[in-house]
């Protein structure tokens, strides 16, 4: 009997779903990093896009984007930790609403 959590990165990787897996890992681990460190935050920042190691996250306001990018190594070095893949950097952008 196996976990079905072990099943699904093999089963990701065959439907070519593999990015989009990765993707919502990153984007649960961000959730649970943010609550963590940065609770003011929980809700008004997101990952927009993960590709080749780099992590952009949107902020809605810029006073969010900016404690973002202060602390962006402590919290790039928590998405290491969280994630299989290599994060390399975190790109924060403030949205324009």
């Amino acid at each position: 009997m196996e976990r079905l959590g072990d099943l699904l990165p093999d089963a990701a990787r065959q439907l070519g779903l593999e990015d989009e897996l990765e993707l919502a890992a990153a984007m649960t681990a961000w959730q649970r990093i943010v609550a963590e460190r940065i609770p003011a935050a929980v809700g008004a920042c997101r990952i927009a896009a993960l590709s080749q190691g780099v992590v952009t996250v949107e902020a809605d306001e810029p006073i969010v984007a900016q404690e973002l990018r202060l602390r962006s190594p402590e919290l790039a070095a928590a998405l290491r930790s969280a994630l299989r893949s290599p994060v390399r950097q975190l790109r924060v952008t403030a949205r324009h609403v």
